[in-house]
């Protein structure tokens, strides 16, 4: 295959990895333990864990996951916000020899119902703050062993209970919840479960790079998700491609290792998740934001020590840019600014290099892909437009509905190959045979086209296309160029039915300047867009339905009401 992207790449960027230097995920991390023992792992609410702490936890809790008897193919589920025990738990499962199946500690009791459901985990930890959503189902679910744990578990003695005593007494945030224990069911806390198992003593797992390491799900918005299967090989892959990737931006930091990089998105999300394990394989150290949505805090945790990496949706980005404190912050430290998860839109990148000096650098993912994919070169001083180009060892191929590669410059669906690539849905051969094309290249479901020098543009997502009077229209086009309309802080665009056009544009809006009237952003639209491309539709909103990680929900817009 012609790879016209690898003419593209910066400088000392390997055009291939090499997952097979690692029997499993498990020796990369125990490696990595074992040689940054006296090294900062992370920092939550200004309490230290070192990578010595998280080698000792997460083989006690290891070995008491191992002395519940569980099949050796087990899946445990961790619902657990941004806080220390999540990494602990991470590292537990899998040192374990089991099964990773990450759950939104937002979910509603309907959704955590289907997905332990379908993943079939017997074995559970949980933060208290949302065991009473557990409580309502967990009988109909195979759950049977709970590990329960309280906000302040690690961060210090006298700390942590403080920390638990306020979140449960004077915030309130743990709703009163009570877990039946028939049938054998069993709810331990987390200090508990790792104090019996520094008794106990970890057994090697026998996993290999061909062991499934984590069923990542889908989020979800066109229906029920779907476990996508994540092996030990897919994900030391995804780690090695991105390690390759980013290691050009932080050479004025000079070692990796001494790296700040900000956890704000949610760890159990594949984005967050696979920063949290490449941070693991530099030995480097995370800052980790339990509630990024109190963004005044956030910033006050920016402001602290100087930072790297900040990975984050063009939704959060745009929320920090519009706080009035952001602009105090030093970012003379920062090297990459990574927009993934949705569109970045021109507007808030420009935005954001004007006050950070750090270019967002956009990329594209899926939990299929392990979040990797493709991304712009680190090494960028301005916004693309684009999603970038394939990282090392990694195809795309634009095909025809048929399966046939287009050639350049054409439009169809992005769809990628490479060792980061799940090997399919859990327990779904169906879906598993429509998302590959007959050659191995898994469809993303993405529209897009690749230039000659192998970037990738998305245009949009098949089912979000709008045609009007028989005219494809694309909303990530008109939101894009809606956005740096002067007044617009966010928007979003859907098709409504509509009788003489078939479908009509709607637009909602989010304004930063309250004095922007329809009339004007009509007219602004009619300066940018051909007829058929031109919002017939205005709305003004106070905010927009997104999803737990900062994606806007069309689907919800679509919504009457």
């Amino acid at each position: 295959m012609n790879k016209p992207w690898l003419k593209s790449y910066p400088d000392g960027v390997a055009h291939e990895i090499d997952p097979e230097q690692f029997r499993s995920l498990n020796q990369l991390l125990e490696d990595s333990f074992k040689k940054n023992a006296s090294k900062p792992f992370s920092v939550c609410m200004d309490r230290w864990m070192s990578y010595g702490q998280l080698d000792d936890l997460s083989a006690a809790l290891a070995a008491w996951l191992q002395c519940l008897g569980l099949a050796p193919d087990a899946r445990v589920a961790i619902m657990l916000p941004n806080v220390p025990q999540f990494a602990v738990t991470m590292a537990a499962i899998l040192r374990a020899g089991y099964t990773c199946v990450n759950i939104n500690p937002l979910y509603t009791a309907r959704e955590l119902e289907h997905q332990l459901k379908d993943s079939g985990a017997t074995t559970m930890v949980i933060l208290e703050n949302f065991a009473a959503t557990l409580a309502e189902v967990i009988e109909r679910t195979p759950v049977q062993h709970v590990v329960m744990a309280s906000m302040g578990d690690l961060l210090g003695f006298a700390y942590g209970r403080w920390i638990t005593f306020a979140v449960r007494h004077l915030v309130k945030l743990v709703p009163a919840y009570q877990l039946p224990l028939s049938q054998g069911r069993t709810v331990t806390s987390f200090k508990h479960a790792i104090a019996q198992g520094r008794r106990l003593g970890l057994k090697p797992a026998s996993s290999t790079l061909d062991s499934i390491a984590f069923l990542q799900y889908t989020g979800g918005t066109t229906g029920l998700s779907k476990g996508a299967v994540l092996t030990h090989r897919n994900i030391v892959a995804a780690i090695l491609q991105a390690e390759a990737w980013f290691t050009p931006a932080l050479k004025r930091v000079g070692d990796v290792s001494k790296t700040n990089n900000i956890a704000a998105l949610p760890l159990y999300h594949i984005f967050a998740l696979t920063l949290c394990l490449l941070v693991i394989r530099w030995g480097a150290h995370l800052t980790l934001v339990p509630n990024p949505r109190d963004v005044g805090k956030f910033i006050e945790v920016l402001k602290k020590r100087p930072f790297h990496m900040l990975p984050a949706v063009n939704t959060l980005f745009n929320t920090l840019l519009q706080h009035p404190q952001f602009k105090g912050i030093d970012f003379s430290s920062l090297c990459v600014s990574q927009a993934g998860g949705m569109a970045a839109s021109e507007g808030t990148a420009r935005h954001w290099l004007q006050v950070t000096g750090c270019p967002m650098i956009e990329g594209w993912g899926m939990s299929e892909t392990c979040a990797i994919g493709t991304n712009n070169p680190v090494t960028n001083k301005e916004f693309t437009g684009s999603i970038g180009l394939p990282l090392p060892g990694i195809e795309v191929a634009i095909k025809d509905d048929d399966g046939q590669s287009l050639a350049l410059d054409q439009a169809g669906e992005i769809c990628i190959k490479g060792p980061q690539v799940m090997t399919g849905y859990y327990r779904q051969p169906a879906e598993t045979e429509k998302a590959f094309t007959h050659d191995g290249f898994m469809r993303t479901g993405d529209i897009g086209l690749m230039d000659e020098r192998g970037y990738t543009k998305i245009i949009d997502r098949k089912k979000d296309m709008i045609i009007v009077s028989g005219f494809n229209v694309f909303p990530n086009e008109l939101e894009n160029v809606i956005s740096l309309c002067p007044g617009v802080v966010e928007c979003a665009a859907i098709g409504i039915a509509d009788e003489k056009q078939g479908e009509a544009i709607k637009v909602f809006v989010v304004k930063s300047d309250p004095t922007l009237t329809e009339d004007e952003l009509h007219s602004y639209c009619k300066q940018h867009f051909t007829g058929y491309k031109r919002p017939k539709h205005i709305e003004f909103r106070d905010d927009l339905p997104k999803t737990n990680v900062g994606k806007i929900l069309r689907r919800e817009l679509r919504q009457p009401g």
